[in-house]
């Protein structure tokens, strides 16, 4: 009798069920799942997509392109000058300055940055004078980067630019003259708008090379994150990190995309100056 009682209570106490339980470890366990999958997922397009650039990367690229613009801004008149001068002008020593200009385009760009660290730096004879003058500081700064990064674009600035020059009929510039104009009148309302491809190219050469340059640019300003740490050499950094692959990826990514716009911006106004000045 004892064991039935015993047995029709165990029965009673396995058909009540109970106040209801809530499955509150399952369903984290199933939470936490989804979120690691998500976040999987998310990290492995993020480098396909180019939508998960790290804020240094962002800094790389911005830094890249304030410098390549400085650079080819600054060079610019010097490169219009110098262009007109090969052009136009013979003298005594033209070959040696044309040799001199050209001369980062053959040297190697390590040794081009060691000649800017020896001029500019801080204790160089150039450097030192526009530091303690001036308080202008190339050595280790960006304004260093975009120096060195002129220096290199500067021969494929002025190539371009005095091919032109040198292909225009100087019979209109005399023409111009005999009406009154002066040289500089001259220059700037016809002599360089008839070389406006020339310039144009010169110009997206020059900013290329400038986007691009690393072996000058670290020789002389080292690489230093966020204030002289480019695109290229942000890429050289990540590719001797484990794990820097993707990232190395995604900046690579955005230099073909900026190089390519530019060629297409610089296609675009060729054809228009060639339309406007040309008639072609």
């Amino acid at each position: 009798m004892r064991c039935s009682a015993s047995r029709a209570s165990a029965e009673r106490c396995s058909a009540d069920p109970g106040p209801p339980q809530t499955e509150t470890v399952p369903g984290l366990q199933r939470t936490a799942t989804l979120r690691v999958a998500l976040r999987r997922a998310r990290d492995t397009a993020a480098p396909h997509l180019m939508l998960d650039l790290s804020p240094d990367e962002w800094i790389a690229i911005r830094l890249s392109l304030k410098i390549a613009l400085v650079a080819t801004a600054v060079a610019l008149p010097f490169g219009i000058a110098l262009a007109w001068l090969l052009a136009r002008k013979n003298f005594w020593g033209k070959t040696l300055l044309d040799g001199l200009v050209h001369m980062p385009l053959v040297l190697p760009p390590v040794v081009t940055g060691y000649l800017l660290l020896i001029s500019f730096g801080r204790r160089g004879p150039i450097g030192a004078f526009l530091a303690d003058h001036f308080g202008i500081v190339f050595s280790f700064r960006w304004t260093g980067a975009a120096l060195s990064c002129g220096v290199m674009g500067f021969p494929l600035l002025v190539r371009p630019i005095r091919l032109a020059i040198e292909a225009i009929d100087r019979k209109l510039e005399d023409a111009a003259a005999t009406l009154g104009a002066d040289r500089l009148w001259v220059f700037l309302t016809v002599t360089l708008p008839l070389a406006m491809p020339g310039l144009i190219a010169g110009l997206v050469l020059c900013f290329a090379k400038a986007l691009g340059e690393f072996g000058a640019t670290i020789t002389f300003v080292s690489n230093i994150p966020g204030e002289t740490q480019t695109i290229s050499a942000a890429i050289y950094t990540l590719t001797q990190v484990p794990g820097g692959d993707a990232a190395a990826g995604r900046l690579v990514l955005v230099a073909i995309a900026i190089s390519l716009a530019a060629l297409v911006v610089a296609e675009w106004l060729a054809r228009r100056a060639g339309t406007r000045f040309h008639g072609e």
